[in-house]
């Protein structure tokens, strides 16, 4: 008989041993056959059977569940507990402000199947009840049955769900042949390597021709081979090479290819761009133009816990290390898999919302506060999210970051968000990134949804991220890419393109996509949840109406962006310097008070006059004086105020005439940029003494070997990219530090520019000289007056 009548009952007689040794035994070939589906099942409650008319029964958890395990046809995966709700709690007098809200809450809403209806609003100040959910397995045909028998039961599809960061290469606006010719078959192969002529494993390289494209992964020798049927060297239109992480990409349109011999790719690495980088702190373009390096270096979010629903988090990567307090793993399902990261998507967001403030590496926005990562990927459904979401509100996390999404959505999931808003937990979601609409759950109401936005010269040209420019851009270069959702469900926007963040191994990885814009926009919200004493005081209950006053205070703190369709910007780049005004603002009172008072003599006052004085001499905004013998040697500051020509001015003043008239020993110079350092604790680390110099005059960071001009991260505390130094443009002033261009008081700060010539807060305990009073809080009071961070009007700054 042949091997293909052999009976299928194990009846065959075995061969006897080969005496050259036993053959590996091969095992039987896998059957190609449909999956079957995955669905949540959860029992409709009393009240929403009777609104439809339903007679039958309500089940409870248990007998829907039972019900479920004797069903031929079903497979129970688990079971999702239910929560019982909970009446409003009646709030102590004076925390809450408003009209008091009902007691009751609706329960879940009865939808059709398939429906894309979403569950109703919920009454704020109470927990609705969200039923228990039973994880099956069953066929398309067998679901819709059930549904039609058992109309007091919601069946939901449990979708997978998808990163929300950029994968392939450019999406393209191209119908894929309908027919390949079968006998066309072309193969490429790919050498990628760096500058050095080493290999780059790990690479993905994506070919894409007339037909379906193609992708391939480098190994260890840096070689890809990459197969399309139906092309011909000369039908390929775009080569896309997305390195793992230490490179920029490489993108290339009608490439030149050989099927004969090596393709070779030269990849730049970060390193030649970013001098002493990882060995010196960056801020990234995005923080910058967030204004995150213009915040005084003590605030950091202590006191807030952040939950990343995502990929787990490297927790071995010195960006990360001990900034992970917990987590949970529904991917693997091991006790500590939350602290493994093999899709390397966790860390990035992660490391962005809360990296260690340790001298080198990447920074993050909220440096204290207590991060946990969920990791629901690879392979997160609906059901996952639920589940991280309920250990979000049983940690009693203040926001999550969910850098995820799908085309489909789920009444389930937006119930459940709900209960976590209505318990404090506010979720700020990635818009997508196909260039659709808005994709679920980034279209709910209750989540501040977060679109995209790139910036001219923050990557090198020849990278994936330069095909994403879309016209139109602003006059300081900022654009929306062609992979961002938009709509009117986008909130906010934020820098998602050419991000640098941390990756494992201990590595760093530049990537694009709305996952990346979302940390900038929780980070933030960690940072207001911490510090802006409207989210401690009027709006300290966590419930409801905190996570919207969150919302409200990133909203109005946009900086409108006109790129051509509002739904693609929402309200505009979120500002820290606006939105922690009134933060920044509490410090102000009291000091002026003592300034007004003529009471200079007040340690508080005085030490942070000096802190002040010497933090702008070391910017480059004052000069030193003539050695002061009085003062045992020590170099005196040039400060007080001077009369040249009748008018009065501020003595040693960087780039003011009086600097070149303050007599031996002062030198008028340009404010220089802040280098190097950390925001630990608020020290100023680094500075000029062996701090790395964040970009030359010109705005081309060094050490790239190729004259790569770039507006991306800086050294931490160097003032926006894009942006003069303070003290090296603009008119003179009658006093201050340094002259510059003003934006009116009016409108605000332009989105990335900094607000004021230096840092403006400054950590206790720095040990700093100088004599410069009044003139140098004077300066600090009027460029906050500019910026709308205190009331009143500018009186001495004019330009």
């Amino acid at each position: 008989m042949t091997s293909n009548d052999k009976p299928k009952d194990g009846s065959e007689s075995r061969s006897p041993a080969s005496s050259r040794g036993r053959q590996p035994t091969r095992q039987m070939p896998h059957v190609v056959e449909p999956r079957p589906m995955r669905y949540m099942v959860a029992a409709l409650r009393q009240p929403y059977l009777s609104a439809m008319g339903v007679s039958a029964q309500p089940l409870d958890a248990d007998g829907l569940c039972e019900l479920l395990e004797n069903d031929p046809e079903v497979t129970v995966r688990r079971r999702l507990p239910g929560h019982p709700g909970r009446p409003a709690r009646t709030e102590p007098q004076g925390r809450h402000q408003g009209p008091a809200f009902p007691a009751t809450a609706p329960h879940l809403m009865a939808p059709h199947l398939m429906g894309t209806q979403v569950m109703g609003p919920q009454v704020m100040g109470t927990s609705a009840p969200f039923p228990e959910i039973v994880i099956v397995d069953m066929t398309a045909e067998h679901a819709l049955e059930l549904h039609m028998k058992y109309p007091q039961v919601l069946i939901e599809r449990d979708r997978l769900l998808t990163y929300s960061e950029v994968p392939g290469p450019p999406r393209r606006r191209r119908t894929a042949a309908a027919v390949v010719p079968s006998g066309v078959v072309s193969t490429f192969t790919f050498l990628v390597r760096d500058g050095d002529g080493k290999p780059v494993p790990g690479a993905t390289v994506f070919v894409t021709g007339f037909g379906w494209p193609a992708q391939g992964v480098t190994g260890a020798d840096g070689r890809a081979t990459v197969t399309l049927a139906g092309e011909t060297p000369e039908s390929i239109v775009s080569l896309v090479v997305k390195p793992r992480a230490g490179h920029w990409s490489f993108q290339l349109d009608r490439p030149s290819l050989s099927t004969s011999r090596d393709n070779l790719i030269e990849l730049v690495k970060l390193s030649e761009t970013f001098e002493g980088f990882p060995g010196h702190q960056l801020f990234g373009w995005g923080q910058q133009a967030m204004n995150l390096d213009r915040l005084p270096p003590t605030f950091r979010g202590a006191g807030v816990k952040v939950a990343v629903i995502d990929s787990g988090a490297a927790i071995d990567h010195p960006d990360l290390l001990n900034r992970i307090s917990g987590g949970i793993d529904l991917s693997d399902h091991k006790p500590d898999g939350w602290a493994v990261d093999t899709a390397h998507h966790g860390s990035h967001c992660a490391a962005i919302i809360g990296g260690a403030d340790d001298g080198q590496g990447v920074v993050g926005f909220a440096v204290e506060a207590e991060v946990h990562a969920c990791k629901i990927f690879p392979g997160g459904r609906f059901s996952d999210l639920i589940e991280a979401l309920d250990y979000c509100i049983e940690q009693r996390i203040d926001v999550v970051n969910l850098s995820l999404g799908s085309r489909h959505p789920s009444q389930l999931v937006a119930a459940k968000i709900e209960q976590a808003r209505e318990a404090g937990v506010a979720c700020v979601v990635a818009a997508g990134n196909d260039g659709g609409p808005v994709g679920f759950p980034g279209n709910l109401p209750t989540v501040l949804t977060v679109a995209a936005i790139g910036r001219v010269g923050t990557f090198p040209t020849g990278t994936a991220h330069a095909a994403e420019i879309m016209e139109p851009c602003t006059g300081e270069g900022y654009f929306s890419p062609r992979f961002t959702c938009h709509g009117p469900g986008v909130d906010v926007c934020a820098p998602g393109v050419a991000v640098l963040s941390a990756v494992p191994s201990g590595d760093y990885a530049v990537w694009d996509g709305t996952s990346m814009a979302a940390p900038h926009v929780t980070g933030l919200a960690a940072l207001v949840l911490a510090h802006h004493p409207d989210l401690y005081d009027g709006y300290g209950t966590r419930d409801a109406r905190r996570v919207e006053r969150l919302f409200q205070i990133i909203k109005s703190s946009c900086l409108p962006l006109d790129l051509g369709d509002p739904g693609r910007t929402g309200a505009g780049l979120p500002n820290a310097l606006l939105a922690l005004g009134p933060a920044l603002a509490l410090i102000t009172p009291e000091l002026t008070a003592d300034i007004g008072s003529g009471d200079l003599s007040a340690g508080g006052v005085q030490g942070l006059l000096d802190r002040l004085t010497a933090e702008m001499a070391w910017a480059g905004l004052l000069v030193p004086g003539p050695v002061d013998p009085d003062a045992g040697g020590a170099w005196a500051m040039t400060g007080g105020t001077e009369h040249i020509d009748g008018a009065p001015v501020a003595a040693g003043i960087a780039g003011d005439p009086s600097a070149a008239e303050a007599g031996p020993g002062v030198v008028a110079r340009p404010g220089g940029q802040r280098t190097g350092g950390q925001r630990t604790g608020g020290q100023g680390n680094g500075g000029h003494e062996g701090g790395v110099t964040g970009k030359h005059a010109n705005g081309t960071i060094p050490g790239s070997g190729r004259g790569t001009t770039l507006n991306g991260p800086t050294a931490a505390g160097a003032p926006p990219a894009g942006h003069a130094a303070p003290g090296g443009a603009g008119p003179a002033v009658s006093f201050g530090p340094a002259p510059y261009a003003r934006q009116p008081a009016a409108a605000g700060p332009s989105p990335g520019a900094p607000i004021g010539g230096g840092p403006i807060g400054f950590p206790p305990g720095q040990a700093n000289g100088g004599g410069l009073g009044l003139p140098a809080f004077s300066w600090l009071t009027e460029e906050m007056r500019a910026a709308g961070l205190i009331d009143g009007q500018v009186t001495g700054l004019s330009g």
